[in-house]
């Protein structure tokens, strides 16, 4: 193992905390992103109905506000809290403001790019700790949070 990631589970001898981690971020994703559009229809109103004409961009901007304070607070957003998954740094502690401001960056820079979204779709099918593309670049995992330690 790494001495990059060693405070982090190992793969092999701790497995249950990688367990079917790739399809819970993909439901914990659906539902975070049902929650945004919630959100952004609940502001349209304040911006004088305009914001239906930049509705994606409203989307955008509420969407990493609120990954960046739900991670900030529980190192996982609501989706993710309801699928029982957390992000950890390498160090194994929760994600502080810094790195979630930088994990969910990441998340957009690969939104923005589909060839590195789905690059990040293959390492977490394929690596043994189910990182992806900015989770590879920041050293981060997301865990099963019942298996937590």
């Amino acid at each position: 193992m790494s001495t990059f990631t060693s405070h982090l589970p190992d793969p092999e001898m701790q497995s249950e905390f990688y367990a079917d981690v790739p399809m819970k971020r993909l439901v914990a994703w659906l539902a975070d992103t049902v929650l945004i559009a919630l959100i952004s229809l609940l502001i349209v109103p304040f911006t004088a109905f305009t914001g239906l004409f930049f509705f994606p961009l409203l989307m955008l901007m509420v969407g990493f506000v609120y990954r960046v304070i739900t991670i900030t607070n529980r190192s996982a957003t609501w989706g993710m809290r309801l699928m029982a998954i957390e992000f950890r740094a390498s160090n194994g502690e929760r994600f502080g403001l810094g790195l979630a401001v930088m994990h969910t960056l990441g998340l957009s820079v690969s939104f923005a790019m589909p060839l590195l979204q789905l690059i990040s779709i293959v390492l977490m099918l394929t690596t043994a700790r189910k990182q992806g593309l900015t989770d590879h670049v920041l050293g981060t995992v997301a865990l099963n949070r019942a298996a937590a330690f």
